[in-house]
């Protein structure tokens, strides 16, 4: 399975440039589905189709899906949100309050990688485009897996926890409904299937991302940022879609003023991130709705090449062993070296801080009971080094 996620900052198009390229994929035979992550769905709008709770077919090859958080929590564990339910209303809240804290802080990432496990599992699809949230909910999608074990061991330590209380409170009456094994049971089978999803995401033959871009100096920026946070989290960028161009013949000084402007952030995109692929597509007169000019679109943007070709495949993170070290490599454009912070919090891990945005990294065995002798900042890449034992 070939999974693409397209990001961005929000309004730069994301969603019509993933419902474009699912078109043309489905349209060249491949087997494709086209999901929304964003809980401010905008998928059917863009499709110019009404889209339901589930997976919904659209077209030839074709199918569509609007993730319903609140949906998938009620039809697929039922056992954690019937528990969380009925706690928060052992506590004096009402029905409605109740329901709504039913769906704890990373829910909607939780749904969203877990059917990418299912597409990846049972083979149903060639192709999956994945239509993100705007760049900061997308790292916290693509950082779920990595930080998924501490979460939910916290959620498992909590109830423990509970029902040792419990336990203790002989001839007492407790206040609060204590969760059943089939509880503890759906939550140590999410916490498995995110090791399997951390895998998937992690090979880039298979998952890839795509930075969607207007020329303008706030978007290019967060860009940059976006980039340097999915190289710490593991994820390659493959390319970038450079989208609401003005075209050459545009008519009137107001107009011709936008160009020259969005000529100098071009000049900028190509400045930053040259060699990637960049792609281009241009500002409609009109707005961007339903099959026809969403095929425009995708003509516009691949003309007459595949959607679905991966053009980069080098993972951003590698190990190398040499002169007595272990290192870890980790690519790092667009960063500065007092933007990063570099701890070992535990034997086993490491903790890179970058910006707004940190990760745990698991070291390897080999490398666990190594000593931290350094790191430095070269060329647009982050080396960790650590000093080899005798083997």
């Amino acid at each position: 399975m070939r999974l693409i996620i397209n990001t961005g900052k929000g309004g730069v198009g994301k969603t019509s440039i993933s419902a474009a390229t699912a078109r043309r994929a489905a349209r060249m035979g491949y087997k494709t589905l086209v999901m929304s992550t964003d809980s401010a769905h905008s998928l059917a709008d863009s499709l110019d189709i009404k889209l339901g709770n589930e997976i919904t077919n659209i077209g030839p090859n074709l199918d569509a899906l609007e993730i319903d958080v609140i949906y998938e929590l009620r039809s697929k564990w039922p056992d954690i949100e019937a528990y969380i339910t009925e706690f928060f209303r052992s506590q004096g809240m009402n029905d409605l309050s109740a329901d709504e804290f039913a769906i704890f802080p990373g829910m909607e990432m939780i749904v969203a990688l877990l059917y990418i496990l299912d597409f990846e599992e049972n083979n149903r699809y060639d192709v999956v485009i994945m239509d993100t949230a705007p760049t900061g909910e997308t790292l916290r999608l693509l950082s779920f897996p990595d930080m998924s074990e501490w979460y939910l061991d916290k959620l498992f330590n909590i109830a423990k926890r509970i029902l040792s209380f419990a336990k203790r409170l002989i001839g007492k009456v407790v206040d609060m409904p204590l969760p059943s094994e089939a509880v503890f049971n759906s939550i140590a089978d999410v916490k498995q299937k995110m090791v399997r999803v951390r895998t998937i995401l992690e090979d880039p033959e298979k998952t890839t991302v795509r930075l969607v871009v207007n020329p303008e100096k706030m978007v290019i920026s967060e860009t940059m940022r976006a980039y340097s946070y999915l190289c710490l989290y593991n994820k390659t960028v493959e390319c970038l879609i450079c989208n609401r161009l003005y075209p050459d013949n545009v008519d009137g000084d107001y107009f011709k003023n936008k160009l020259d402007e969005q000529r100098q952030y071009v000049d900028m995109i190509h400045h930053a991130f040259d060699p990637m692929k960049i792609f281009f597509s241009y500002q409609m007169p009109t707005e961007m709705l339903g099959p026809e000019k969403l095929d425009h679109l995708a003509d516009m943007i691949y003309r007459d090449t595949d959607p679905t070709t991966i053009y980069a495949q080098e993972s951003p993170m590698r190990f190398e062993t040499g002169d007595g070290e272990d290192r870890i490599i980790l690519k790092m454009p667009f960063v500065e070296k007092s933007d990063i912070e570099l701890l070992k919090p535990k034997e086993d891990t490491i903790l890179i801080h970058v910006g707004s945005q940190k990760r745990v990294i698991n070291l390897p065995l080999t490398v666990a009971k190594e000593e931290l002798i350094g790191a430095e900042l070269r060329d647009g890449e982050l080396k960790i080094r650590f000093r080899r034992e005798e083997r």
